[in-house]
């Protein structure tokens, strides 16, 4: 069984930084491709960065680009996302989801934030200004 627990949120001032942690199990990285999605009240579900478990290759978001940081340790079975600079707009709840795609790569096909197949609850992040 598929499991996945994001941990790390929190509040911060503007400018600060958060490192959230994505712990899997139930099933192998090299198959799967993680994701980070967020979704503030409101507001459509947003896929802010991805990593292959495949190739190791990433995606940002435009939103996040050079702020945050996705990296994984696959001996730990953990994604994490490192995110700087933060602003309020950052804020939502954040969840970490696995997509069953072996040989994946975000070279040649970005997945959108309904294409995964599990999800972990979420960790709320909350930037003040």
């Amino acid at each position: 069984e598929v499991q996945l627990q994001a941990s790390g949120g929190g509040l911060v001032q503007a400018g600060g930084s958060l490192r959230l942690s994505c712990v899997a199990s139930g099933f192998s990285f090299d198959d799967y491709a993680i994701g980070w999605i967020r979704q503030a009240p409101g507001k459509e579900r947003e896929e802010v960065s991805c990593i292959s478990g495949s190739d190791g290759s990433t995606y940002y978001a435009d939103s996040v680009k050079g702020r945050f940081t996705i990296s994984s340790d696959n001996a730990k079975k953990t994604v994490y996302l490192r995110m700087d600079r933060l602003t309020p707009e950052d804020t939502a709840v954040y969840y970490c989801a696995a997509a069953k795609r072996p040989y994946y790569s975000t070279k040649y096909y970005i997945l959108g934030p309904y294409e995964y197949d599990s999800w972990g609850q979420g960790t709320q992040v909350t930037v003040s200004s």
